[in-house]
């Protein structure tokens, strides 16, 4: 029986041996896909699987199982390849069948050549995602994944895993842009190979060129995973820059191109994968690239768009590398601290002991968020209403479950909107936060477009995966004038808030992109931007030393309460809920009620707003069905908030 060194490190030795005794027989590709998703279901071997979120690529084995935790960020034409192919030796006839499965380049042994007439050929489609990693994902994301598979003796199984953490003096945050020194010679070498194609067609020619005739532009270790500010990264022949095309600026890590071989219907642009397949890194398909780029015989304008298609589709394999998918799911959520399927008996088991202790958790978690907010009870309430919103479905155009919140009264130009969103940053799994100043918003690039000369879909900073918390600081507002493209962001801000869409340009048409992002607003007044629920902050404590003052409530938190807080936020949003015949009933007459009572200031935006409250109070305390009792302190929250916000307008005029 092979070792799990074997199918770890090794996993086209399972393959082949799988191929070999049920080939031609297609059930080969069936059989394949269920041992390993067999091997994944013991004792934790997820866990043992290496991960390129949290290992650099150049420290892990060509050809071995990895995973991938990523979102869609472009899909591009589906490509055909040889399924099964035959070679054949010219000396002696002799015919073996070779798998072409999970491989970038067809494999020929020495004094072989493949028979691209034989009979046994088979073609078959693969379809090539584009992915990068999840979005504003936050760093105890990346530190949790990572200190659990180090836990669970990954580093005995992968000696290019136990390579970096020994290198890196085992530390417990994870860079993907860390520049190892070179004590590895192998891998180093296939990295300045494919770095170099020229170098390497060099060497398989038996040339004796220096090598100082073929420096690249800037490091390439530095190359391999971290992109700048502006996303691009110079090639080593200082050819245009290569843009790995990150939605965010400053994002770090590998962009992978996934290679996906079943049901990739079922994936779509934006979504979050887990993909566990093998890695490839082959240094050949760069000179490939090279050598079709320098050969093409097209009209000269045609070969730029082919060239520009080439080089984003066809990167080299170490800034780019290629994962062939064996297993790929969906995820529900990206919080390393919940079970991935929440489906599952072990996963049921998991929630309901954590929901018997939920109480006490709602608590700390609203004195903590009271603190935060500067002794505001209230906004305390809403901002963890907010954070476990969620849309739960859609209805015509209409998203149900979006809440939206403008938190006015905010300190202008103050360090307290910074902080505020550092501290929802220790809480929710992935956030971005969007500085709303005038050279933001004339200069960035929110909407993605599509580039039809690379054939690729550019990416824009509203191009964030489902749960994103999005705060945007609107404090950092001055007079200015906005252009063209600062209007068209402002207009794709307001959509994305009331329609949880986004329009993505395509030139000659617009294509809608539903999403589900979670948008807090802070502002000093009421937002120019649109919201679901405006809630006036009212300090009841101001600090001599703001900056003190947050960096203490941080600190003062044991590590395992804020990990009670996260799995808290991500599990409440993930809960069913229902409303009964009979409290509906009862809630229509109430509101017919309130109505009578008040008809001019009561409207049904009220009646859709108070529900919504309600809703996410209900599961705020653990119940998925709405009680009398939340019924009434949900309509006694609003009536504060309103209370407020009536109060400040008659401090400030007609400012709210």
């Amino acid at each position: 029986m092979p070792c799990v060194a074997d199918w770890l490190n090794n996993p086209f030795s399972i393959v082949q041996g799988i191929f070999a005794q049920n080939a031609p027989n297609s059930d080969w590709e069936k059989k394949v896909t269920e041992y390993f998703k067999e091997k994944l279901k013991e004792n934790n071997a997820t866990n043992w699987v290496p991960s390129l979120n949290d290992v650099p690529v150049h420290y892990l084995k060509p050809n071995s199982l990895v995973k991938f935790r990523c979102m869609v960020q472009d899909m591009f034409d589906p490509e055909f390849y040889m399924g099964v192919y035959e070679t054949v030796d010219p000396n002696t006839n002799a015919r073996v069948l070779h798998f072409g499965k999970y491989r970038d380049v067809a494999e020929c042994g020495p004094q072989q050549e493949i028979d691209l007439n034989s009979s046994q050929t088979v073609t078959s489609e693969r379809q090539t995602f584009y992915c990068v990693p999840v979005p504003g994902e936050s760093a105890w994301v990346k530190e949790i994944s990572f200190l659990t598979e180090l836990a669970l003796s990954v580093v005995v199984l992968n000696p290019q895993f136990y390579a970096y953490i020994s290198a890196s003096q085992a530390r417990v945050s994870p860079s993907t842009s860390y520049t190892p020194s070179r004590h590895k010679r192998s891998y180093e070498e296939d990295e300045d190979m494919d770095l170099h194609p020229s170098k390497q067609k060099e060497q398989h020619m038996g040339n004796s060129r220096s090598g100082g005739d073929i420096h690249g532009c800037v490091e390439p270790k530095r190359l391999e995973t971290e992109a700048s500010a502006g996303h691009h990264l110079n090639s080593p022949n200082c050819s245009p820059p290569l843009d790995l095309n990150f939605p965010l600026p400053g994002e770090k890590g590998p962009a992978c191109l996934v290679k996906v071989y079943e049901s990739w219907d079922s994936f779509k642009v934006n979504d979050v994968l887990e993909v566990y397949g093998i890695l490839s890194v082959d240094p050949v398909l760069s000179i490939v690239n090279s050598e079709e780029r320098d050969s093409s015989t097209l009209d000269p304008m045609e070969c730029m768009d082919t060239a520009e298609e080439q080089r984003v589709h066809s990167p080299p394999a170490s800034l780019v590398p290629r994962i062939h998918v064996i297993l790929a799911q969906k995820l529900q959520h990206i919080n390393p601290l919940l079970p991935a399927c929440l489906n599952e008996e072990e996963s049921k088991t998991f929630i309901s002991n954590f929901m018997s202790e939920l109480s006490p958790v709602r608590a700390e978690l609203l004195g903590f968020l009271t603190h935060a907010l500067l002794g505001d009870g209230l906004a305390a309430e809403y901002l963890i209403l907010h954070l476990i919103s969620t849309v739960y479905a859609r209805r015509d155009v209409l998203p149900l479950g979006k809440f939206a919140v403008n938190l006015s009264g905010c300190p202008r130009n103050s360090i307290f909107t910074e902080h505020i969103y550092r501290i929802i940053q220790q809480l929710v799994p992935a956030s971005y936060r969007l500085q709303m100043t005038i050279e933001n918003m004339n200069h960035s690039r929110f909407i993605p477009h599509k580039d039809y000369a690379a054939n690729r879909l550019v990416s824009g900073v509203l191009q964030l995966a489902s749960n994103t918390s999005l705060v945007v600081d609107e404090t950092q507002l001055e007079q200015g004038q906005l252009d063209t493209t600062g209007v068209h962001n402002v207009t794709a801000l307001g959509n994305l808030i009331t329609w949880q869409k986004v329009d993505y340009d395509f030139s000659y048409h617009q294509m809608e992109f539903p999403c589900n992002i979670n948008v807090l607003i802070t502002s000093e007044g009421r937002s120019l931007l649109p919201s679901d629920c405006q809630v006036h902050l009212q300090p009841q404590i101001i600090p001599p030393n703001m900056e003190e003052y947050m960096n203490s409530l941080l600190t003062a938190v044991l590590p395992s309460v804020l990990n009670k807080f996260r799995i808290y936020l991500s599990l409440l949003r993930l809960l069913d809920y229902s409303i009964s015949d009979e409290v509906t009933k009862a809630v229509e007459e109430d509101f017919v009620e309130m109505r009578k009572n008040d008809p001019e200031s009561v409207t049904a935006d009220d009646l859709h707003r108070t529900l919504l409250v309600a809703r996410f109070l209900s599961l705020s305390a653990g119940q998925t069905t709405l009680s009398r009792e939340r019924w009434l302190r949900a309509k006694q929250l609003e009536a504060l908030r309103k209370a407020r916000l009536q109060q400040q307008k008659c401090v400030n005029g007609n400012e709210l």
